[in-house]
């Protein structure tokens, strides 16, 4: 690899694979303190609890009072235990899913045939116009490919995987084999367009030429034009929701009396900001229901401005190293570019993690796909997390480029896309809490 060209050799590779190698330790570590160090002892709490309870139903002397008391402890230590089971299960499986991406990924390239590279070497200032320039790539149509099989064959996938999570039924391997195969055209698909994008140097941007992108560079109006679809997509399920929402009347606002006038309990409709509240609908939410939410809304925040941070320190001509503490944490561009992209990974991943939490919270509370209310409920904050988790896996990539090639003023434009879709999904999620949490 050379600072004056875009030559990367294949040994560069390499280094992908022991980043997945770190984060599956790191997933490993995790599930071990939270999923079976923490998440065994609240068991243990849980299966007391809920022997004590069942005791006391065959009890003829134990009150009413004291049976419903006994309840309440045996689903608050359910929801303990649930709160670091599931964070522990969800940052393993997360951690997996990163190590696979990076590590094949690496592995694909680490075994292509290494290109003739050595004219640039022995001239200073030139630069083959071939290698240099950005040119489009058939790796998306690739991809697309690989998508439209896998969604071909998910339904049978799910189904399948289905006696694997202790579902019932029997495993069918052939059912999954369409889905296989297009998860495989995808990975070889994301690993060419890394090879493809890697050596890209910030030279030869391709520029629009037509309105109303004129004099923009292609990759950045083909982002714009892809945020605004998505604008749609989500404005579905704002309006979709704001249309039914307002003709329910929820447990809260019947307790408050703000629903229509003779509104009975019959006309109560539970909607998941009854559940989100501590106390909960059913009477057994904790400060946990509501918290995920909450932490999720100031961690994508967070994380927009860090990967603001980021490209700021990539496009700084003059970035010195702060002589603060940071300095350990910031001691060179290169290493601050890329330490300032992991923390914005981390707040994105925390927000995943924390979102299976509070579904799992909801689905034991009774909370629930089977209802209209609880149906957009998870599928609009659903298709908000596949959004976040997909940004995720490209930062990955974001993070192995800063650390490897590094980025800097001329190829620093690579991050302005990228946080470009980031930015719209916290706005989005910043539209989502308050509507669908607090509303």
């Amino acid at each position: 690899m050379s600072a004056h060209n875009n030559f990367v050799a294949n040994s560069v590779w390499s280094r992908a694979m022991l980043m997945a190698g770190a984060i599956l330790t790191i997933g490993i570590v995790a599930f071990g303190a939270l999923g079976l160090g923490v998440g065994s002892a609240k068991y243990d709490t849980y299966d007391s609890a809920k022997t004590a309870y069942y005791d006391a139903m065959e009890d003829p002397t134990v009150t009413e009072d004291e049976l419903y008391e006994l309840h309440h402890v045996e689903i608050d230590a359910h929801l303990s235990y649930l709160t670091y089971w599931i964070a522990g299960v969800t940052t393993l499986v997360i951690c997996i899913v990163y190590a696979m991406f990076l590590g094949v990924g690496g592995f694909i390239n680490m075994m292509q045939p290494q290109e003739e590279h050595g004219h640039d070497d022995h001239h200073g200032d030139h630069h083959d116009d071939h290698h240099d320039e950005h040119h489009g790539s058939a790796s998306p149509i690739i991809m697309c490919i690989g998508v439209l099989l896998f969604l071909m064959g998910f339904p049978d996938f799910v189904e399948s995987t289905r006696p694997l999570l202790g579902q019932g039924g029997s495993f069918v391997a052939g059912d999954m084999i369409l889905s296989m195969v297009g998860l495989t055209i995808i990975m070889i698909s994301i690993a060419n367009w890394w090879r493809e994008d890697l050596p890209f140097i910030g030279y030869g941007e391709q520029i629009a030429t037509s309105a109303p992108f004129e004099g923009e560079h292609i990759r950045k109006a083909g982002i714009w034009v892809f945020i605004m679809s998505e604008v749609m997509v989500f404005a579905t399920f704002f309006s979709s929701y704001l249309r039914i929402r307002t003709e329910w009347c929820t447990k809260w606002a019947f307790d408050e009396g703000k629903c229509s006038v003779g509104a009975t309990e019959g006309d109560i409709v539970l909607t998941a900001s009854d559940y989100l509240r501590p106390g909960g609908a059913a009477g057994t939410g904790d400060f946990w229901t509501m918290l995920p939410g909450a932490v999720n809304t100031f961690a994508l925040i967070i994380s927009s401005y860090t990967i603001v941070l980021a490209l700021k320190t990539a496009k700084d001509k003059d970035w010195e190293a702060p002589k603060n503490f940071l300095r350990f944490f910031l001691p060179n561009k290169k290493i601050a570019v890329r330490n300032y992209l992991i923390v914005t990974l981390a707040l994105g991943s925390m927000f995943i993690v924390l979102k299976l939490v509070e579904w799992s919270h909801l689905i034991a509370e009774g909370f629930t796909v089977g209802t209209v209310q609880g149906s957009i409920f998870f599928v609009a904050t659903g298709a908000h997390g596949m959004h976040v988790f997909a940004g995720l896996l490209i930062m990955l990539y974001l993070v192995f480029k800063a650390d490897t090639v590094g980025y800097d003023e001329d190829n620093g434009q690579g991050i302005e896309y990228f946080g470009l879709y980031w930015h719209f999904v916290d706005l989005a999620w910043v539209v989502i809490f308050p509507a669908f949490y607090l509303y």
